[in-house]
């Protein structure tokens, strides 16, 4: 061999020696594949560190450009929506008399969990505040997964980005009973009439509707949904305050015009932005960084709902703004539909399951429970009104978490549906919804459907008032706000709106929507820009050679340190400049001028809340049931004798749980069994006249057995000592359970052994 082919053979051999060198180096750390760097650990720490920073900003810019691109063909998409769940649309509202842009559609269960016959079937609406539908059932721990698990019909009200021209929220009101009747019509056999789930916006829209048309619902579950929008807690609920500051809705009349006619969703969104800076700026973003090689799947399906804006007519935004979030008329039954009908909530026959958190910052409990303050003075109206209201309050969770986190649809959403029956039944009255864990000492356990049992205390007027503290000077101030709101729309649309829309063109509104500051931010970073490609390419390569850096590293703890320090410093800008805000608001529309100015005369102390009143025909009513129910003192069976039994023996606390509804279907209920409606009905007669004339209605008890046989009365007997067990009794309750058995077992030892003689019916 000659000396150069030798010298060649060398250098290939080394060539291959430093790449096998070069890959081994690859997969060592730093500190290992360079021995000066051992002697210096911070050094090491350093390096490793930076190599995961590094690699973990490419992986982020690529999932930025993943979420830019998945915007672009969720905005391509005919019917664009988020929903977990396979849907086909029933009812399409662009086909009703009164058009609008909903659509009614059945959810097709999956093939493990199949539709029990005659269950209830559940509809979920969702809300229409910037985003697109499908928040409902967003994963399968959601609302909607919760109702398919438990075997109920489900359908699902969503909408479409663009409104009908010219449509109204009488409209989409309207639609929504229409829906209701299809529903009605789809299942003639269903256990009880449709129960509705209403998620923020769409709760108080349900709520209307119900009061419009309350003969086609069931129980209504109303999430995160603000009923009330002057209340809220004094330094925590900077929200309400925006209109005020604002002055009035003449903004919203004018972001409408410039949108020539269409109100965009995204500044409804970019409200919601605004509330927490610290989230909004920084903590989302980081949380995704520094967590890149899990949380992207989770991000970006998040994103997918949160970048979906859709839009609203000018007529529909501006009603809103003016009635509800400025004019706060909803709870003071002054809206009047365009066909005459007053749209008091007080007219709703179902019971009304309020759900809301006290860490939500947009829709505290003040809003969401201020309804029941506002419409009733004392717990007697509430009875008067034969009205059922059932709230249940999250200790932490935020707005969104109300109807997307997991834990909340494994929990709350689930014992809501399981328990939809025993709400149905409640009498009226307020009541307090507690969820507890499961445990090997609960008692009945097999009586309870997962790992929460749901139990229902008795609560009164006064119980919500502590809850939502309502103020009469801060409503002054609101009042004052609400009038002088109209005054400054007035001025717009006399002196400014025709000059807008003189100017506004369908080129102009495009262009304002495309550079709405939360587009841009979806619209700059996807495929159609030409420095993505590198980054994406790049990113495959990171995936591949990926070097996490050790969770011990001081370098990663100091990246922690600087991220707090970042977001504290966001949250005390967010607090102070709340606080500002709430001290503006009061300083301006506190002084005596200003409200004079607004019509407001003096401050005598005199309530500037409309209070819905009582009409002299529902008095009239309530006198006649009254007066009816003296006649059905002694009318009823077995059945109702048990039911009037166990309601005397909790008639003082009022506490039950869903193992005493279980366990109320083993009560003998005759040849034919009952629907729902009926028991429920015969349940709320019960209670009535318990509160009527206590004694008088136990005394009747004994004739009310004569006609039953020994052994069905000691059934009914043993089914109402063991729904007393299933919670714990006092003293009290304790000796009315044997006052009441004692009553049975008398019974029973002096009723006939054959059924009552049959009366013979005239030819």
């Amino acid at each position: 061999m000659s000396a150069k082919s030798s010298a060649a053979l060398e250098r290939r051999a080394s060539r291959a020696t430093s790449s096998a060198d070069a890959t081994q180096a690859a997969d060592t750390p730093w500190s290992a594949a360079n021995p000066w760097m051992a002697n210096l650990p911070w050094m090491a720490a350093a390096a490793e560190y930076a190599v995961d920073a590094w690699q973990r900003s490419v992986l982020y810019a690529d999932v930025m450009r993943q979420r830019g691109n998945q915007y672009q063909a969720h905005l391509a998409e005919s019917a664009p929506n988020v929903l977990d769940f396979p849907a086909e649309v029933v009812l399409d509202a662009h086909d009703l008399p009164r058009p609008c842009n909903y659509a009614l559609m059945r959810i097709l269960p999956p093939e493990e969990t199949p539709t029990l016959p005659n269950a209830r079937p559940f509809v979920v609406v969702d809300p229409r505040a910037g985003h697109g539908p499908g928040i409902g059932g967003f994963k399968p721990d959601s609302e909607i997964g919760a109702a398919l698990r438990a075997g109920h019909p489900c359908y699902f009200v969503g909408f479409l980005p663009d409104p009908v021209p010219g449509q109204t929220v009488e409209d989409v009101m309207h639609a929504e009973a229409a829906f209701l009747e299809k529903v009605i019509s789809l299942h003639p056999e269903s256990a009880g009439k449709p129960a509705v789930i209403g998620n923020c916006q769409a709760g108080w829209q349900v709520l209307m509707t119900a009061a419009m048309r309350p003969e086609l619902f069931g129980p209504i579950i109303v999430a995160g949904a603000p009923l009330s929008y002057w209340a809220g807690w004094r330094g925590r609920n900077p929200m309400r305050y925006s209109g005020g500051l604002l002055g009035g809705s003449w903004l919203t009349a004018l972001t409408s015009d410039l949108g020539d006619g269409r109100f965009d969703g995204a500044w409804l969104v970019q409200n919601f932005e605004n509330l927490d800076p610290a989230n909004t700026l920084w903590r989302k973003k980081y949380h995704l960084y520094a967590n890149v090689d899990t949380e992207a799947p989770r991000y970006l399906s998040f994103e997918k709902y949160w970048g979906g804006h859709v839009f609203l007519n000018a007529q529909e935004m501006q009603y809103i703004v003016d009635n509800l979030f400025v004019g706060n008329r909803l709870t003071s039954a002054e809206l009047i539909t365009s066909d005459g009908i007053r749209i008091d909530l007080r007219n709703i026959r179902s019971p009304i399951v309020v759900f809301c958190s006290y860490g939500d910052n947009i829709t505290p409990p003040p809003q969401a429970l201020g309804f029941v303050t506002d419409m009733y003075r004392d717990d007697a109206e509430v009875l008067s009104h034969d009205q059922t209201i059932v709230y249940a309050t999250h200790d932490s969770i935020g707005h969104l978490g109300i109807f997307v986190s997991g834990s909340t649809g494994r929990k709350e959403h689930r014992k809501f549906v399981s328990n939809i029956d025993l709400i149905d039944v409640l009498p009226a009255g307020i009541y307090q919804a507690q969820i507890a864990d499961k445990t090997e000492d609960t008692p009945h356990r097999e009586l309870i459907d997962g790992d929460y049992v749901m139990s229902i205390q008795r609560r009164s007027v006064a119980d919500v008032r502590a809850i939502v503290q309502p103020d009469a000077e801060s409503d002054r101030r609101f009042a004052a706000v609400a009038h002088l709101s109209d005054i400054n729309l007035g001025l717009y649309r006399s002196l400014v709106q025709p000059w807008v829309r003189a100017m506004v063109t369908p080129n102009s509104a495009y262009w304002m929507r495309l550079l709405h500051p939360l587009r841009v931010s979806y619209e700059l970073w996807s495929n159609r820009n030409p420095f993505a490609a590198p980054i994406a390419e790049k990113a495959n390569r990171v995936r591949e050679t990926r070097r996490p850096v050790a969770p011990d590293n001081p370098f990663l703890a100091l990246e922690s340190s600087i991220s707090n320090a970042i977001e504290q410093s966001l949250n005390f800008y967010r607090d102070m400049r709340d606080d500002g805000y709430e001290k503006a608001f009061e300083l301006i529309y506190g002084q005596p001028w200003v409200q004079a100015l607004a019509g407001l005369h003096g401050s005598d102390g005199a309530a500037v809340r409309v209070h819905p009143g009582t009409s002299p025909e529902h008095m009239a009513f309530v006198r006649e049931t009254l007066a009816q129910r003296r006649h059905e003192l002694r009318q009823g069976g077995l059945l109702e004798a048990g039911i009037r039994a166990l309601l005397w023996v909790h008639r003082l606390h009022g506490e039950a749980d869903e193992r005493q509804f279980n366990l109320a279907r083993s009560l003998p209920r005759g040849e034919k069994d009952i629907s729902i409606e009926q028991f429920r009905e015969m349940i709320r007669r019960q209670a009535g006249l318990l509160r009527m004339a206590p004694d008088a209605a136990m005394e009747a008890i004994p004739g009310m057995l004569a006609h039953s046989t020994p052994g069905n009365i000691r059934r009914v007997a043993k089914a109402v000592k063991d729904l007393s067990f299933a919670v714990p009794l006092d003293g009290g309750e304790q000796s009315d359970l044997e006052r009441v058995l004692a009553v049975f077992e008398n019974a029973a030892k002096t009723a006939r052994a054959t059924p009552a003689p049959k009366v013979r019916k005239s030819r």
